[in-house]
């Protein structure tokens, strides 16, 4: 059995889960009304 892994697509995996928690969070900051300061 061969496994081979595709170097970018795991990169681009990573990152697309790192935005939907910061997309995630700050949604949730603004629904509670929290202040977000940039």
């Amino acid at each position: 059995m061969r496994i081979n892994t595709n170097a970018a697509s795991l990169i681009a995996q990573e990152a697309a889960t790192n935005t939907t928690k910061n997309v995630s969070s700050s949604l949730e900051k603004l629904s509670t009304g929290l202040r977000i300061n940039k």
